[in-house]
């Protein structure tokens, strides 16, 4: 679960990772306001949750067990421990 949140955080700042390095490849004041401006910063932001909630979806559509599956838990059979399964 903590990947997941950590790779959400990670797609949230990739813009402005990108937006930094660009500044720092144009030689441009990284650190002044002006090239921070609130309406390139309401743009990296809507790239940013574009990214984020493109992930959501990806994730909700593409993972977990496939339909109709089953979930068996983790239970000691024998005496051994059986880890969980998706029949």
């Amino acid at each position: 679960m903590i990947r997941t949140v950590f790779t959400e955080i990670g797609l949230f700042l990739t813009p402005f990772v990108l937006y930094a390095a660009f500044l720092l490849a144009t030689r441009a004041a990284v650190l002044q306001s002006g090239a921070w401006t609130m309406p390139r910063l309401a743009m990296l932001v809507i790239v940013s949750l574009v990214l984020v909630i493109g992930s959501f979806l990806l994730l909700a559509q593409f993972s977990g067990a496939p339909p109709g599956a089953t979930y068996v838990p983790a239970h000691i059979e024998n005496g051994k421990l059986v880890p969980g399964a998706t029949r």
